[in-house]
């Protein structure tokens, strides 16, 4: 169950990249006021990152919840990966679609993203009920 657990470990720290470039692409950064300063920011691209990061935060609770519950249902070890590692690669895509203002292309990354969850989970409710 390694390669979910990392791929869990991945996710939660996917957002942290973004707003990383969030916080480069603007005027120099005042870590005093984080918000105030982003709001400030005329650059697309810085928030467009924030954005992302923001997406990332969101989608990782039902991500982590739907390895978890694949696991304890006792999925195939196999597709649980298969989709831990899909959903991870598809979060990467995202956001840099996002940061990259390639709108349709991260809406499909971010939808195939839910399948995956969608799919961990309904593989879960399958095997308990």
């Amino acid at each position: 169950m390694t390669i979910p657990y990392l791929c869990i470990l991945i996710a939660a720290l996917l957002p942290y990249i973004w707003v990383t470039i969030a916080k480069g692409a603007g005027d120099k950064y005042d870590n005093r006021d984080p918000r105030g300063w982003l709001a400030q920011q005329d650059n697309a691209r810085a928030h467009r990152a924030n954005a992302a990061q923001l997406n990332g935060f969101e989608t990782f609770p039902a991500f982590a919840a739907a390895v978890l519950m694949a696991q304890f249902a006792s999925v195939d070890h196999a597709r649980i990966t298969w989709l831990a590692i899909g959903f991870v690669v598809f979060r990467v895509l995202h956001g840099v679609f996002y940061v990259g203002n390639r709108h349709q292309m991260r809406s499909l990354s971010w939808f195939l993203g839910f399948f995956c969850v969608l799919a961990l989970m309904g593989m879960a409710i399958a095997r308990v009920a």
